[in-house]
């Protein structure tokens, strides 16, 4: 709350600063503001954006040290013996983080302070510590804006390039928020290919691409039974594929047949009720999705099935695509009807002129028109489907079964990866590394759909734009 507070001074100083250089940009021309290079309001903004700038950077680069300069502080003025096993080696990296842990919590008054003297005189150095360190920053971050703000006010003149400034330093914000972006991925990918390598190095890659039986359980011992676990990938992505195809047969046509009418049949009245209302569904929690199926669509399955004579599964596949089809609607409608939509007037204008009805238009003319972008926006909602995983959870259970049965159990890929990775884990065991096998060879799936559909979508706007 207090770092939210010192945010909320240095945007007053901000809007203070603005104020201030646009009304100096306006008196040092005698009020005649068509003398200055720049618009007043330009001026107002360099005296903003170095009040405010430098002042944040400082911020965040001292809130990302402190707790390692603090932390270095409080462990050297602990005694020797307070770090040091009974045997006399220095304790571990978990002893540690928990010495530090009560230290803090005692600091914070969330415990009761009956530990040993020396524990207790640290977390009184420790808070003494993280007092005056917001004090310094509050006192550093406010002198930073009020001097960034001095030496922006001082350099405006009738000559000042202000908007040329204003502009490339909006554009080095834009380079950073775009390295940012960049990193991430790259931070992302990496750290599942490291992990993934591991992962190979204590299992095969044929068995994990073409095995076809998945029980990542391993024991502890190897004398204990399935102490060597089995990672055939199979049947996790045939479970995908399974559901992710019933989910588009759900969603390709309801979507299409909307987009479609909304487009082109819907008055202007009924369409600004309808759109909303379809893409409402896009906005549901998918484990509200998840409750549906469970408590709703999957128990009528059973039932309808057992009415037929079938063996249908308390949790299925069928069940899971069908709701997973319902929320994935939206996604195709929006797209299709944007994509319909952007088809020239021209061109339906052209075949009425021909003598076509709307119906033989839309077949002949528009549809095809627009395939393209409908093909790229159909492989982005296999993306998404493939990508599901609470409804899955909730409908289709966990059994990784080999299996063309949609009213059976199946899996998939995202849910294993959650079930890896659930609890407290250490990443030194095939079953948790291969949590990121999967990983990688689903972000690969998914970014080559990508990769896919933005190339249908831009073969489109070239031929039609």
């Amino acid at each position: 709350m207090q770092i939210l507070f010192l945010i909320a001074v240095v945007l007053g100083l901000m809007l203070i600063g603005f104020r201030f250089g646009r009304l100096r940009s306006v008196r040092v021309t005698g009020g005649d503001a068509r003398q200055l290079h720049s618009l007043p309001t330009y001026y107002g903004l360099y005296v903003a954006l170095w009040c405010g700038l430098p002042a944040l950077l400082l911020l965040a680069a001292w809130m990302a040290l402190e707790p390692t300069i603090i932390r270095m502080i409080v462990l050297d003025s602990l005694p020797p013996d307070l770090l040091l096993q009974p045997d006399g080696q220095t304790i571990n990296d978990a002893r540690l983080s928990l010495l530090l842990t009560d230290i803090r919590n005692i600091a914070s008054g969330n415990i009761a302070s009956q530990s040993e003297p020396a524990v207790i005189a640290a977390a009184g150095r420790y808070a003494s510590l993280l007092q005056v360190s917001f004090g310094a920053m509050v006192v550093v971050v406010l002198s930073v804006a009020m001097g960034g703000a001095a030496a922006a006010y001082r350099f405006i003149a009738p000559q000042f390039r202000a908007r040329n400034r204003v502009e490339n330093i909006i554009k080095m914000m834009m380079v950073a928020c775009s390295l940012v972006a960049i990193l991430t991925t790259l931070g992302i990918i990496l750290s599942l290919l490291f992990e993934t390598l591991r992962f190979f190095t204590e299992v095969p890659v044929t068995e994990f691409l073409f095995g076809t039986n998945w029980s990542p359980q391993t024991a502890m011992r190897s004398d204990q039974v399935g102490s060597s676990g089995a990672f055939g990938a199979v049947p996790l992505f045939a479970g995908t594929m399974m559901i992710a195809m019933i989910a588009m047969t759900v969603a390709v046509p309801i979507g299409l047949l909307a987009a479609i009418y909304m487009a082109e049949y819907a008055p202007r009245n009924v369409r600004t009720v309808v759109k909303p209302l379809l893409e409402i569904l896009a906005g549901i929690p998918t484990v509200v999705y998840g409750f549906f199926a469970a408590l709703t669509v999957a128990p009528l399955i059973r039932e309808t099935g057992g009415l037929l004579g079938l063996s249908v599964s308390s949790e299925s596949a069928l069940a899971a695509g069908l709701v997973m089809g319902i929320m994935i609607i939206p996604f195709v409608s929006s797209l299709s009807d944007d994509v319909i939509t952007a088809v020239p007037q021209s061109m339906r204008e052209g075949s009425y002129g021909l003598g076509a009805t709307r119906s033989e238009t839309i077949k002949r003319v528009i549809f095809p028109a627009a395939l393209p972008g409908i093909v790229g926006g159909v492989l982005l909602a296999v993306s998404r489907a493939i990508g599901e995983t609470m409804i899955v959870v909730m409908a289709a259970g966990l059994a990784a079964n080999l299996t063309a049965n949609p009213l059976e159990a199946v899996t998939t890929v995202t849910v294993q990866i959650v079930t890896l990775l659930v609890g407290d884990q250490e990443f030194d065991s095939a079953k948790t590394l291969a949590a990121f096998a999967l990983g990688l060879l689903l972000f690969t799936v998914t970014l080559v759909l990508n990769v896919i559909a933005l190339h249908v979508v831009r073969k489109y706007r070239e031929q039609y734009e």
